[in-house]
């Protein structure tokens, strides 16, 4: 089997993906290559959420092939099920897979000389000569999860995410996911659990549970299952002594998993709930299911029972029609409730979305003035979120250094409620320790004496 290469980009359902089809391709006996100049065959997992993501998967396959004309190019991911005809005739591409045939990659690698023909799937030719053959179908037929848990990133294999729900049954006007992944789908609980007691075996002490709608596992099970019950399996049969979701739509957060959560610090206090609007007639055009009064209500209840929780949103600002009132009713919003950060995105027309075809389609210049605004105000509630913990004692779990060469005199560290601090010190990763948060985000945080004697030092 040949040598090989994954680029990634997207979202951690994108990086999972692409973690699944590394397992399969070194179970079949591919080498991972450190880089893609010294791979046969480079995967690139495309992502399509914005029309920014989709050129910079174009560059990056135009740079792949100018750097090494003999490397065979596999596209795969979002933008390869959305617009599989823009990616077959880029040069170099060899193959361009959707979403719906991912799992059958590693079926296309020959062990040697030209990729083998595939047969018993959908294939199409796309429609200019020369360009790549197109491996796609109906999305919404695909009943898998592709598994295997995604290292890296701001943990740097320190803290594993792991993707247990696919897809979406929603029909947010502005989002393209449910036809690029299909129907909600769900991993079922025994794969959950042995996923999960492999990570904790291995030793990582905090673990991430992420999907493209979270909180609707187990919706398409039969029997049902409920997300809660989930959790309460996952620390009843596991030893994971951290669990922390990626992002939860608000309708989700109910009295009774909030509750939960304040009953175990191994569930981590960190609620990433996107908002997408402060503004109800927005809300509404962007076919969300809430209304800010419900969003507000769910603030709340965390706040009742974790009063020192991490809350993050997603917001999306510049939407068809959206007004300086609307901008304001958001700007409001958060501005009133107790946000721990802001991760603001810039509304893009994503092609069969039913914001694509709406009127009053913004400028791109009050679209970036209204993104730094809201961008502004996410720094300044940081701060805020940052001083209500100073001289608090947090339970952190220590990270690797980015750069491990280097011998600083610090190691950084994630709270249980998602605050990115330095400790003074030399630690090993993967350590959960209590630290005092420092009163400025500047200085380093403080290990309490008596903990040092017992964690040993790198």
């Amino acid at each position: 089997m040949p040598t090989f290469y994954i680029e990634q980009f997207g979202c951690r359902a994108t990086q999972a993906d692409g973690a699944a089809i590394e397992r399969q391709l070194r179970e079949r006996g591919s080498t991972l290559s450190d880089s893609p100049d010294g791979a046969e065959v480079v995967v690139v997992n495309t992502c399509t959420v914005t029309a920014a993501a989709d050129a910079q998967a174009r560059e990056a396959i135009r740079k792949l092939h100018a750097q090494n004309p003999s490397t065979r190019i596999v596209v795969t991911g979002c933008y390869a099920q959305r617009a599989p005809e823009e990616l077959a005739v880029l040069p170099g591409v060899s193959y361009v897979v959707g979403n719906s045939h991912k799992p059958q990659i590693p079926d296309l690698l020959a062990p040697l000389g030209p990729l083998a023909p595939f047969a018993g799937s959908f294939v199409s030719l796309a429609s200019l000569s020369g360009a790549a053959p197109i491996l796609s179908g109906d999305i919404f037929e695909e009943r898998g999860v592709l598994v295997a848990p995604v290292f890296g990133g701001e943990s740097n294999h320190t803290r594993p995410t792991l993707k247990i729900q696919d897809g979406c049954n929603n029909r947010c006007a502005f989002c393209v996911i449910p036809f690029v992944r299909g129907r909600s789908r769900s991993l079922v609980p025994r794969t959950v659990i042995a996923e999960m007691r492999r990570l904790t075996e291995a030793g990582f002490k905090e673990i991430v549970l992420s999907g493209i709608n979270l909180g609707a596992w187990g919706r398409d099970l039969s029997p049902r299952h409920g997300f809660l019950d989930l959790l309460k399996q996952i620390l009843d049969e596991t030893s994971v002594e951290r669990l922390r979701l990626s992002s939860i739509e608000p309708l989700d957060v109910s009295r009774d998993l909030i509750a939960f959560f304040a009953s175990t610090p191994r569930l981590a206090a960190h609620f990433h709930m996107p908002l997408q609007s402060g503004s109800d007639r927005i809300l509404g055009a962007m076919h969300r299911w809430y209304r800010s009064e419900h969003y507000a209500r769910r603030v709340e209840l965390v706040r009742e029972h974790l009063p020192h929780a991490a809350i993050g949103a997603d917001v999306i600002t510049g939407f068809p029609g959206e007004s300086e009132e609307d901008h304001a009713d958001t700007l409001g919003f958060i501005e009133q409730h107790p946000f721990s950060y802001l991760h603001v995105f810039s509304y893009s027309s994503r092609p069969g979305t039913r914001a694509a075809a709406l009127p009053d389609q913004l400028r791109g210049s009050t679209i970036k003035r209204r993104a730094r605004e809201l961008r502004s105000l996410g720094k300044a509630k940081s701060a805020a979120f940052y001083r209500s913990q100073s001289g608090r004692e947090l339970s952190v779990l220590t990270l690797r250094h980015s750069e491990p060469s280097q011998s600083p005199e610090w190691t950084p560290a994630l709270s249980s409620n998602y605050l990115k601090l330095r400790l003074a010190g030399r630690f090993p990763p993967n350590r959960l320790v209590s630290a005092l948060c420092p009163s400025d985000p500047g200085r380093l945080a403080e290990v309490p004496p008596q903990l040092r004697e017992t964690i040993a030092l790198a």
